[in-house]
């Protein structure tokens, strides 16, 4: 049985409304509409639902409100196969029938370049293709992220309720690759018990898990300080069998540390996962797409957009780890990347190192400052979700290059940046291909190729 941390009831107000689900919103909630056609954001809806909807904030423009009843379910709302799915924060559409889900997320892009980008909607419409399934919608991640909570004297290790208040313990999670499922119990276990026994205090776990590599690491962010290294790494290990365990120090303000440090506590002290042919070592706090075939169908879109050639020269801005660098670097004669995040640049190298790869000259900075001097063919840019400063657009638009490869994680960002591209009058989006690395949820990652006028 779950064990579930009791959440404080929500704030009423005024009488409960009854409400016919219209869409998913890019977000947690759904959408509908009132009598009177105000829009509420309702949390729990699918649509097609017609539910009862207690109101819990009213604005001029907006209301918002959540789900107390479901009156007649919709053809697209599902049981989730997570027991957890209800208290669990992360998994807001396990409801939703997964063709639904898929067909939301392109309905959110194509939103997304209308309202923020001011596409045409029938230009937007064509330009968005239908959103691609990579693989399974349940077991396809290769990592996830446990909450770490005190309570008095005791630690609870588990994952963020659904209300964002506190931690919820479970015994496995459904989104990570089937033989690693539960994974989660075992580290929740054994650092209750290492943190009631020694007073720890963690920030966050990561654990990152390869069914082509075989390999774990558990990866615990704390603040600097004393710490029992050999018992911890003993007890994960027994519980775990982890190939690396590894302690990522991190310093400042909650909602913007920064990582001072990575000790190896046992093991390898990295991680590494099979993608595209390719073997990557990853450290702890470098990024990795967490859906390692939707991180391949994302290097096929890529290839496919730009069709590099022996003789070009290839641009990798953001380039992290090296997913679209490596592949670049055997088809094109140069790849020049840029990236910012120190563990990652050095990642990229040992990555192209030991692929015996001599021919990309990574570059750890700013894509701004250290952009390239060099005249590239094909560009790749993967930036994070605040998307491309405007310089950088500026900068991408004088470059030679035949097309240009934007991979986002931000329909939003994605479409302000998109229109950006195209006041610049050098390149024009040619299509948008939503991809669904993160199915019950609402995020979409997306490919677009930008021509060149």
């Amino acid at each position: 049985m779950p064990v579930t941390t009791p959440q404080a009831p929500l704030p009423q107000l005024g009488p409960l409304l009854t409400l016919k689900i219209e869409r998913l919103a890019y977000g947690t909630d759904a959408i509908a509409h009132t009598d009177e056609g105000k829009t509420v954001f309702v949390q729990g809806g699918v649509p097609g639902d017609t539910v009862e909807a207690a109101l819990v904030q009213d604005g001029p423009s907006f209301s918002k409100a959540h789900v107390t009843r479901v009156l007649e379910p919709s053809a697209d709302r599902v049981q989730s196969p997570c027991p957890f799915a209800s208290a669990c924060g992360g998994c807001p559409w396990a409801s939703v029938s997964y063709q639904a889900q898929l067909s939301a997320k392109r309905d959110n892009v194509v939103d997304a370049l209308t309202r923020i980008g001011h596409f045409d909607p029938e230009r937007a419409r064509q330009l968005v293709a239908p959103c691609v399934q990579p693989g399974e919608p349940w077991g396809y991640r290769n990592k996830i992220e446990l909450a770490f909570e005190r309570r008095g004297q005791r630690a609870v290790v588990g994952m963020h309720d659904a209300g964002g208040t506190g931690v919820v313990k479970v015994d496995r999670c459904l989104l990570l690759e089937s033989r690693y499922q539960k994974l989660a119990k075992a580290v929740s276990g054994a650092l209750s018990y290492l943190a009631n026994s020694h007073g720890l205090a963690i920030d966050r776990v990561g654990i990152r898990a390869s069914r082509r590599t075989r390999d774990v690491e558990v990866a615990l962010w704390t603040e600097p300080g004393p710490f029992p290294r050999a018992q911890v790494a003993k007890v994960l290990g027994d519980a775990t069998s982890a190939t690396s365990v590894v302690r990522v120090l991190t310093k400042g303000p909650k909602k913007a540390r920064r990582v001072v440090g990575v000790e190896r506590l046992s093991g390898a002290g990295s991680w590494t996962e099979l993608i595209a042919g390719e073997r990557m070592t990853v450290s702890a706090p470098s990024f990795f797409q967490v859906n390692t075939k939707g991180a391949e169908k994302l290097v096929e879109l890529v290839l496919e957009g730009l069709q590099p050639g022996e003789s070009d020269v290839a641009m990798d801005l953001y380039s992290g780890a090296g997913t679209f660098t490596l592949p670049l670097a055997r088809r094109t004669s140069w790849v020049d990347a840029v990236e910012s995040y120190g563990p990652a640049v050095r990642d990229l190298r040992r990555n192209l190192e030991r692929a015996g790869l001599d021919n990309a000259d990574p570059v750890g900075g700013d894509a701004d400052r250290e952009f390239p001097d060099s005249d590239a063919d094909v560009i790749v840019v993967d930036p994070p979700r605040a998307g491309l400063a405007q310089d950088v657009v500026r900068k991408l638009s004088d470059q030679p290059a035949r097309a240009i490869a934007y991979v986002s994680c931000d329909p939003a960002t994605l479409a302000r940046d998109l229109a950006r591209f195209e006041q610049e009058g050098t390149f024009a989006v040619e299509s948008v291909t939503p991809v669904d690395l993160f199915p019950q949820t609402f995020h979409v990652e997306n490919v677009t190729i930008l021509r060149r006028r």
